[in-house]
C-alpha cells in the first residue's frame, strides 16, 4: 500500500509540475485567454511552452530511468551516463556541429546524438577485447572513452571563435531547454519511448544483473548479451535526451536514490518512481531556470544545486555499498 501511495503521489506531483510549467515564464499564460483564442498566447504556448515542458517531463523521466539502470547493472550507486561515455561523446558531437556544420539546432542535435552513440559503441568494443568481459571492464573502457572525448572537445574549443562559437559550445554543455521546438521532438521522442519500453519490458532481467555474475549464470542468464542489450537501450534513451537539452547533471544520479529511500528495494516500482522523480526534478528545475532571474539560466545550475549536496550526503554516509542495490 505504501508503494502504491508513493507512486500516486509522485505521479500527481509530476503531472502537476508539468501543467504548472505550461503557464509559468517571462510571458505569463492564462487558461482563459488560451481558450478565448488569443493569438499571442497560443503562439507562445505551442512554440515555446509545450515543447520544452514535454521534453522536461519525458527527458527527466528518461534520465531517472536510465540512472536506475546504470546503477543496477554496474552495482554502483554513483553510476551515471558518463560512466560509459555517452555525455562526453554527445558534447564532442555538438561542438563539432557548431564548428563545422551549417548553423541550425537540428544539426547540433543530430551530431550530439551520433557522438553519444559512437562513444558508447567504442566503449563496448574496447570492453569486448578485455579478457574478463565483466562490468568492470566496461567501466574502465567508458572512462577511457570519456577521456578521449574530453580531449577531442578541448581541441575543438581551441579552434573555436572565442566570441561566438566557443560561447555556443559552453552554453550547450551547461544544458538548456529554451531552444527546443516541436519540429525537433518527434524523432527523439520516438527513440526515447522505444528505449524506455524496452527497459520496462526487461525490468526483471535488469534486476538479475544486480546479483553476482556467477549467480546470474546459474539462473540461466546470458549475462554478457543481456548487459549489452540493456546498456544500448539506456544509452539510446540518454542520448535522445541530452542531444536536445545539452548536459543535464545529477538527474540520473539523484532520482533513483530518492526512489530507493521510499521503496527500500530495487523492484519495478522503484524503476517507475525513478522516472517520475526524474521528470519532476527536471520540470521544476526548468521552471526555476526561466523564472528566477532577468535572463534565463542553464537548467543544470538548479539540478546541480539539488544534486551536489545529495552526492556529498551519499559520500558522508558511505552509501556507496553495492549490496544496497540488490
Amino acid at each position: 500500500m505504501k508503494k502504491q501511495t508513493s507512486l500516486i503521489l509522485a505521479l500527481t506531483l509530476f503531472v502537476g509540475a508539468m501543467i504548472f510549467s505550461l503557464f509559468i515564464g517571462k510571458y505569463p499564460l492564462t487558461l482563459q485567454q488560451l481558450l478565448a483564442g488569443d493569438s499571442m498566447q497560443q503562439t507562445v504556448f505551442l512554440t515555446l511552452r509545450l515543447p520544452r515542458t514535454l521534453i522536461a517531463g519525458l527527458g527527466g523521466f528518461a534520465l531517472g530511468t536510465a540512472g536506475f539502470v546504470f546503477q543496477t547493472v554496474f552495482r554502483n550507486p554513483l553510476a551515471a551516463p558518463d560512466m560509459i561515455g555517452v555525455s562526453s561523446g554527445a558534447s564532442a558531437g555538438a561542438a563539432f556541429a557548431i564548428l563545422f556544420l551549417p548553423a541550425s539546432a537540428m544539426s547540433v542535435t543530430l551530431s550530439a546524438f551520433a557522438g553519444g552513440l559512437l562513444a558508447v559503441l567504442l566503449a563496448l568494443m574496447l570492453a569486448s577485447l578485455a579478457s574478463g568481459k565483466d562490468h568492470g571492464s566496461i567501466v574502465l573502457a567508458g572512462i577511457a572513452v570519456h577521456s578521449i572525448a574530453q580531449t577531442v572537445l578541448m581541441l575543438l574549443k581551441l579552434t573555436a571563435d572565442p566570441e561566438k562559437q566557443l560561447a555556443s559550445i559552453e552554453y550547450w554543455i551547461m544544458g538548456s531547454l529554451n531552444a527546443i521546438t516541436l519540429r525537433q521532438i518527434p524523432f527523439y521522442c520516438i527513440v526515447c519511448i522505444l528505449g524506455l519500453l524496452g527497459i520496462f519490458l526487461l525490468h526483471r532481467q535488469i534486476l538479475l544483473l544486480s546479483v553476482e555474475e556467477s549467480e546470474a549464470r546459474m539462473l540461466g542468464v546470458a549475462v554478457g548479451k543481456l548487459r549489452l542489450l540493456i546498456l544500448i537501450l539506456a544509452t539510446l534513451v540518454v542520448a535522445s535526451v541530452i542531444s536536445l537539452t545539452g548536459i543535464i547533471s545529477f538527474i540520473g544520479l539523484l532520482a533513483p536514490h530518492i526512489a530507493r529511500l521510499i521503496t527500500r528495494d530495487n523492484r519495478l516500482s522503484t524503476l517507475l518512481l525513478s522516472g517520475l522523480f526524474g521528470g519532476l526534478l527536471l520540470t521544476v528545475s526548468d521552471i526555476l531556470a526561466r523564472s528566477t532571474a532577468a535572463s534565463e539560466l542553464p537548467v543544470s545550475v538548479f539540478t546541480s544545486l539539488l544534486g551536489a549536496p545529495f552526492l556529498l550526503y551519499l559520500i558522508i554516509k558511505k552509501s556507496d555499498n553495492p549490496s544496497k542495490l540488490r
